[in-house]
C-alpha cells in the first residue's frame, strides 16, 4: 500500500473538512471517521470504482457528527443530523445540489444494511468503510499491511469496540424513538436494560385501521 493511499484531499474543501471535524468531534470519532475514509478508498480501488475523493471524504468525516452535542436534534436519527450538517457545510463551499444529495445520502444510509452497496460509489464506500472499521465485516478483504498502515495513522483506542458503542449510546439515549427499525436500537437495548423496543408488528395491529 503506497503512502498516497493515506493522503486526504489536499484542497481548500478537504482541509476545511479536516479542521472542522477535528475541532468538533472527539478524538475517538475523528480517528474513526478518518479510518472510514481510508478503508472506503481502499475498497473503491479494489472494486475498481470511480469516485470523487472529496465527496467520499465529506461523507466519511461527517457520518457520525450527529452524535456530538451541538449537532444533535431532539427527535431525528443521528444519521440525519450528520447528513444535514454536511449538506449545510458543503453548500457554503458552492458544492452542486446533486453532489450535496450524494453526500447526504451516504451519511443518512450508513447504518442501513443491504442498500448502500447498490447505490452510487460515494454512498457505497462510506458504508463500506463503516462496516470495516466498526463491524469488521470485510476485515479479511484488507491485507495486514493495509490494516496496520491505517490504524497507525489513525489509532483505535485500546477498548475501541466498547468506546464506540458508548459513543453511539451517548448520542442517541435522549431520542430513543429515533432508533425504531434500525440497528441503533440494539445499542440502546445493550446499554439500557429498561429500554423498550417498538415492535413493527404491534404497530400494525394497533393502528386505527379496523382490519
Amino acid at each position: 500500500m503506497s503512502a498516497a493511499l493515506l493522503s486526504v484531499p489536499d484542497s481548500t474543501l478537504g482541509r476545511a473538512i479536516t479542521q472542522f471535524i477535528r475541532d468538533t468531534e472527539s478524538p475517538l470519532l475523528f480517528n474513526h471517521s478518518s479510518r472510514v475514509y481510508q478503508f472506503g478508498v481502499l475498497a473503491g480501488l479494489r472494486r475498481e470504482l470511480e469516485f470523487d475523493a472529496e465527496l467520499l471524504y465529506a461523507g466519511a468525516m461527517f457520518h457520525d457528527l450527529g452524535l456530538m452535542p451541538g449537532h444533535q436534534s431532539r427527535d431525528l436519527r443521528f444519521e440525519v443530523d450528520g447528513a444535514n450538517a454536511a449538506r449545510d457545510f458543503l453548500r457554503s463551499y458552492g458544492i452542486a445540489p446533486r453532489e450535496l444529495d450524494l453526500v447526504w445520502t451516504s451519511i443518512a444510509l450508513h447504518t442501513t444494511p443491504g442498500i448502500p452497496e447498490h447505490m452510487h460509489p460515494v454512498v457505497a464506500l462510506v458504508t463500506a468503510g463503516v462496516e470495516m472499521d466498526v463491524l469488521g465485516l470485510t476485515y479479511h478483504d484488507y491485507t495486514e499491511a493495509e490494516r496496520q498502515r491505517v490504524v497507525q495513522a489513525f489509532p483505535r483506542t485500546a477498548q475501541f469496540k466498547e468506546d464506540i458503542l458508548q459513543a453511539f449510546y451517548d448520542g442517541m439515549a435522549h431520542r430513543p424513538h429515533s432508533t425504531f427499525g434500525t440497528v441503533n436500537d440494539d445499542v440502546l437495548a445493550d446499554k439500557n436494560p429498561s429500554f423498550q423496543r417498538e415492535n413493527f408488528c404491534t404497530i400494525i395491529r394497533r393502528s386505527a385501521w379496523p382490519a
